[in-house]
């Protein structure tokens, strides 16, 4: 909101242009209609352009769909060389590493990683037993006939419910976590976008462990790590969790010392200088990997 103020304020005050620099998109895993929700990143990028936004300068969206939402040029920037950088450097013994996405959804991801390292990639296919998402009955399949019909027959109605046409739906089961690949004796790099809710990670940590491999990292551009988030990695068999300095993370490294900070203020300092001096900014994207 202070955002949207200072930018409809530079609007008023005749501004030629109004660039927002925004290293982390809030709400960009909001990008997609899931079942009668609504497309929360649509709406915050209306609302950005309505108050006078020219141009957005941000890092790694969660989906590069979220771009055509805007009416104004949107700069995806990556930090991706950032990461493989630190791979290269800080992580020994790299050449034995495997790329490991935390879901079929990551997988692309992953193997755009593995390609620029020359590794190979392992990926997490289910969901840990802990992990149960709350029922609340919008995915319920409707009654069988026969309990349909015996239902309005106690309340004294018509036995025809109207859907007698749907198909009889059962119920949606999703296997246990397992990996698909070979990680034994190797380190496993997890690559996502976003760390947030650990449940998951910690869960995948500790499954590969079991599955031979004798460190395991985290690697994301954008840090959240709400609510109990450092506690759980630092409990966890999570070895390393790395993230970029898009979003303010001083408070969670004072609870866990397994948290660190890649800096990536030189690619934004050089975007905003290249926006200001008209200059291309196709030489920010060249060793980007195309995820």
């Amino acid at each position: 909101m202070e955002l949207l103020i200072i930018a409809y304020a530079c609007k008023t005050s005749s501004a030629r242009n109004i660039i927002g620099v925004i290293p982390y998109l809030p709400y960009s895993r909001h990008s997609k209609m899931r079942k009668r929700g609504c497309i929360v990143s649509k709406l915050l990028a209306k609302m950005m352009c309505k108050a006078g936004l020219t141009h957005v300068l941000t890092i790694d969206l969660h989906s590069k769909e979220i771009q055509g939402f805007f009416d104004v040029p949107v700069d995806n920037l990556r930090a991706s060389p950032f990461l493989l950088d630190y791979i290269r450097k800080e992580i020994p013994d790299y050449r034995n590493a495997v790329i490991v996405a935390k879901d079929p959804g990551s997988a692309k991801k992953a193997t755009s990683f593995a390609e620029r390292l020359h590794l190979g990639i392992a990926v997490i296919h289910g969901t840990p037993k802990d992990v149960l998402e709350p029922h609340d009955g919008e995915s319920s399949p409707p009654l069988s006939p026969s309990a349909s019909a015996t239902s309005l027959a106690n309340l004294g109605h018509s036995t025809t419910t109207g859907m007698d046409f749907f198909p009889v739906l059962t119920a949606k089961e999703k296997p246990p976590m397992s990996i698909v690949g070979d990680v034994g004796g190797r380190i496993a790099i997890i690559v996502d976008d976003i760390v947030d809710d650990v449940s998951t990670l910690t869960a995948a940590a500790e499954l590969l462990k079991q599955r031979g491999a004798y460190k395991v990292f985290v690697m994301a551009t954008h840090g959240i790590l709400s609510l109990d988030a450092p506690q759980m990695i630092e409990d966890s068999e999570i070895d390393e969790v790395i993230v970029t300095n898009t979003v303010p993370h001083d408070v969670q490294k004072m609870q866990c010392h397994k948290i660190k900070t890649v800096d990536i203020s030189v690619l934004l300092c050089e975007a905003i200088r290249r926006i200001h001096y008209n200059e291309s900014m196709s030489f920010l994207f060249r060793d980007a990997p195309a995820d």
